[in-house]
């Protein structure tokens, strides 16, 4: 365990709940394959067994009280101080009340706990499942420490969204319900591995591969493709919002070579690898109905290069409706947003 925390924002690291821990590494990536009989009537046992994570929305909403319901769950419209807030996407927050209503807190029932973390570790690839649980007990203490959810619309009518936030986590389940949104809108990932301020080699950071993958593309390039791909600042990690192709920087995709351009295919494989294959093959089709990766450009950004060793800690891979802004100075932060349609409004904060 890790006492040497400078981030500000963090609480004192705790124990992971072995049981809780243990539970999700048994409902693994079938989504709820082994939800207790109490969960799920045994004559419900085999549909369970390949239940995706939006049946586990549901069955969340129908298992809630009218309290709980009116604490989260909300309009599908629903605005607050913060703007639409089904569509809020920030580097660390909470959705609804941390401090009453955390997933793993006494708000929720025991049941309603275990479907809660069952849905989260569903929208991810199973392979990916002790990486995200380091990632949460670096961050956050754990699995069920600081994260909140809040619902919108109604499951199993019409529209609907599931979304979880807490420290470097924004992430969503909507059922494809959302019109023109991969993930069903702008997601957040980021790990602070030992301290906010990591090393030049981001020990122990879980997403700091994806760099490195994007960084052997800057390896490949030659001296004038350098000149184009190298831009001095980055701009502000959260201005993620959807752009003019002429305002784009970096190196177009399509000057590359045919294995610079197999390069950074792979790149973006790595960067969707984390996720379940539907929200991939969402992403993918929305990348691709705006003139696929041939349409985008990445950029390595100069400011803020840890250990000014030339491995760039900042970039991004941007395109008419989609943008991947890695941050990793001085820790990893990581802004997605992707869409089949350039005319989708950013709700952002950093």
């Amino acid at each position: 365990m890790n006492h040497e925390r400078l981030c500000p924002d963090c609480c004192s690291l705790e124990d992971l709940d072995v049981n809780r821990r243990r539970f999700v590494q048994t409902v693994g990536a079938v989504a709820g394959a082994s939800l207790l009989p109490r969960v799920l009537p045994a004559a419900e046992s085999d549909s369970a067994r390949t239940a995706k994570p939006e049946t586990l929305v549901k069955q969340l909403y129908d298992s809630m009280t009218p309290d709980q319901q009116k604490a989260i769950c909300f309009p599908w419209d629903y605005e607050d101080a913060r703007g639409l807030l089904r569509t809020r996407v920030q580097n660390n927050w909470s959705i609804t009340d941390p401090k009453t209503q955390n997933v793993g807190g006494s708000f929720y029932s025991k049941v309603q706990q275990e479907l809660i973390e069952a849905l989260f570790f569903s929208l991810y690839n199973p392979e990916w499942h002790d990486r995200i649980r380091t990632q949460l007990h670096d961050d956050a203490g754990g699995y069920g420490k600081q994260q909140t959810i809040a619902i919108f619309g109604k499951p199993g009518e019409d529209k609907f969204e599931f979304v979880m936030t807490g420290r470097h986590l924004t992430i969503r389940c909507d059922g494809n319900s959302t019109e023109h949104m991969a993930f069903g809108g702008p997601i957040f990932y980021g790990h602070a591995a030992r301290n906010f301020n990591e090393d030049a080699q981001h020990t122990g950071n879980v997403y700091w591969h994806q760099a490195l993958k994007a960084n052997e593309l800057y390896q490949m390039l030659d001296g004038k493709q350098r000149s184009r791909a190298l831009v001095p600042r980055a701009p502000e990690e959260d201005k993620v919002a959807f752009r003019d192709p002429d305002d784009f920087q970096g190196i177009r995709i399509n000057e590359l070579a045919d294995d610079q351009k197999a390069h950074v295919r792979g790149v973006l494989d790595l960067l969707l690898e984390p996720y379940r294959s539907i929200d991939r093959d969402e992403a993918m089709k929305c990348l691709n109905s705006h003139g696929g990766l041939d349409a985008c450009r990445i950029a390595f950004y100069q400011n803020n290069d840890i250990g000014d060793d030339g491995v760039w800690d900042n970039w991004r891979l941007e395109g008419p409706t989609f943008v991947w802004h890695y941050r990793g100075a001085p820790h990893v932060h990581v802004w997605v947003n992707i869409s089949d349609s350039p005319d989708v409004k950013l709700n952002a904060k950093g």
